[in-house]
């Protein structure tokens, strides 16, 4: 990580809980000083102890960047304390789940560069996808300083506008546990077929991550390789006449799935 303003100026990390381990791993790794990070955690872990950052320390005067990494609950007790830094050149940047730019703007000031970034959880292994959006005071530098950071943790994507992020949520935010899920239900078919819990558990996990593997790495839309396995009157076929029925099937079932994560992260974010 080659930024000179960030290593001068340091970075403040608000919580420390597995994103925001997963990202000061990340930094570190990319070659982050550990003199350039500040962390502010009530219940730090031993690994966050012994990464040799300034932890639950007296703040630089002037930090580049404040990533705000508290759960959403915690947002009111955490953010106060840091109003100091808001109206100047700090950059915010959050990945709270569910807290609008205009509840960060109220609390630090509405001359506060703010970005609101959107990660998921396979960030925890490098793996993740984060969605981000600035307020009106955030530049193009700050864009690409967020940028440079969150993608420690995973590829990232920029929003045209704060409204699209409800729908990130449902789609990216939430979706790892969709998959989750779906590795379970898998393994139980499985199951139901005759197979032992423990092999089909394992076929599960090791399809959806090859599938998701290979739906990254191949030049062919998904669909494309859908249609690659499927023969004609074959087994997955079979399989598919299933999944994909107009009705009954997984297209109208995660249609309502996002849907309804995507309407629950409206609710929460207009309070």
């Amino acid at each position: 990580m080659q930024n000179s303003d960030l290593a001068r100026r340091g970075l403040v990390l608000l919580g420390c809980g597995k994103m925001g381990s997963a990202m000061l791993q990340g930094w570190l790794q990319r070659g982050l000083p550990p003199s350039s990070v500040w962390v502010i955690d009530p219940n730090p872990s031993q690994w966050l102890r012994d990464r040799n950052v300034h932890l639950n320390r007296d703040l630089p005067p002037d930090p580049a960047v404040v990533l705000v990494a508290v759960k959403p609950q915690m947002m009111g007790d955490a953010l106060p304390g840091m109003q100091a830094l808001g109206n100047g050149s700090t950059l915010f940047i959050s990945v709270a789940a569910g807290t609008p730019l205009a509840t960060f703007a109220a609390t630090l000031g509405d001359r506060t560069p703010i970005i609101r970034a959107m990660p998921n959880t396979p960030a925890a292994v490098g793996a993740g996808i984060t969605a981000i959006i600035g307020n009106d005071r955030t530049s193009a530098a700050d864009l690409d300083l967020a940028e440079e950071l969150l993608s420690a943790v995973g590829e990232v994507v920029r929003l045209d506008s704060e409204d699209q992020m409800d729908a990130v949520t449902g789609v990216s935010g939430s979706g790892p546990a969709y998959v989750f899920h779906m590795i379970e239900c898998l393994a139980a078919a499985g199951e139901a077929q005759g197979l032992a819990p423990d092999l089909a558990m394992q076929l599960a996990k090791a399809t959806v991550a090859g599938a998701g593997q290979l739906a990254m790495q191949a030049a062919e839309t998904p669909e494309q390789l859908r249609v690659n396995v499927t023969s004609p009157n074959g087994t997955t076929q079979a399989g598919l006449e299933v999944l994909m029925d107009a009705d009954a099937g997984l297209p109208p079932l995660i249609r309502a799935t996002v849907k309804a994560a995507a309407d629950r992260s409206r609710e929460l974010a207009n309070g």
